[in-house]
């Protein structure tokens, strides 16, 4: 069986390149100023700026408009419509029901019905909030919303 000891482990060959040693002379291809050209802000030791800098000009992400924002929380709410009640072969309906005959997705925790399309069935809402004219249209259709 052989036998690793761990003065004896090395790198495999070719996998670690030695270090650029810069500023070691001419022969090297990088003495003198060592790869850093003449003068300049570059050239000088901590001579580097923050990102995004661009000496001394309004930068990029504070010259572009910012408008705009999203919910983090915007998966968890969803809006149907009466067509999709009506299209729903049950008579009490909640969140549940709802995922299960595919009308809501499955991180949705929050709906709200909509009036959009009509609705000409009695139907049960548990757990589910409905605009002004769409409880008015679940209501004059014998329909009730449990909250």
């Amino acid at each position: 069986m052989l036998e690793i000891r761990l003065n004896t482990i090395n790198p495999a060959e070719g996998s670690k390149f030695p270090r650029r040693r810069v500023g070691r002379g001419i022969g090297s291809g990088l003495g003198k100023t060592a790869g850093r050209g003449h003068k300049g802000q570059k050239s000088r030791s901590g001579g580097f700026h923050k990102v995004g800098f661009e000496g001394g000009q309004m930068p990029l992400q504070r010259r572009l408009p910012k408008r705009g924002f999203r919910k983090f929380d915007n998966h968890l709410y969803a809006q149907i419509n009466l067509s999709d009640l009506q299209s729903l072969s049950v008579n009490e309906v909640d969140i549940q029901v709802l995922k299960s005959n595919s009308i809501v997705k499955g991180e949705v925790r929050f709906v709200k019905v909509i009036k959009s399309g009509s609705l000409s069935r009695k139907l049960v809402l548990r757990g589910i909030a409905a605009t002004a004219g769409a409880c008015s249209a679940i209501e004059s259709v014998g329909g009730s919303l449990i909250v």
